[in-house]
């Protein structure tokens, strides 16, 4: 038997304009449902990615610092040594000591600038929030 489309007994979709509104909630309900789930995906995705950068980003910092260091002490005591051939020996040492702690001092105040919150904040999630705020707003007119 072949299919005939102007048969009568044929059931056509119903244009979207003829939906319920019952189905249009229903619709509204599981696509705002289904877009928080991508949002919070999104979201677990992109702190992850975050997180893991600090950590390596934090594992390469203190393995540097360990070594730098290790040769900044063996430095402090050349630079004292050095002195204490001209100067008193604590003398000597007190300045290397003063130099030491005013380079340590504004290093410490650059390291902490760069892990200010900014710079962990999810820009993409919140962009896309931003975005299905919107969306969202306007399925509701």
């Amino acid at each position: 038997m072949a299919f005939d489309p102007d048969d009568p007994d044929v059931i056509e979709p119903r244009p979207k304009t003829e939906r319920s509104i019952t189905t249009l909630l229903s619709d509204l309900a599981s696509e705002t449902i289904l877009l928080i789930r991508q949002e919070l995906a999104l979201l677990k995705a992109e702190l992850h990615e975050k997180f893991s950068r600090v950590g390596q980003g934090m594992t390469a910092l203190g393995a540097g610092a360990l070594i730098a260091y290790s040769g900044w002490l063996v430095l402090l005591a050349a630079a004292v040594l050095g002195l204490a051939t001209v100067l008193p020996a604590w003398l000597a040492a007190l300045i290397v000591a003063l130099v030491a702690l005013a380079i340590g001092g504004a290093l410490i105040f650059i390291g902490k600038s760069r892990f200010d919150a900014d710079s962990l904040m999810p820009r993409r999630t919140l962009r896309s929030l931003r975005e299905d705020e919107q969306w969202l707003r306007e399925r509701l007119r």
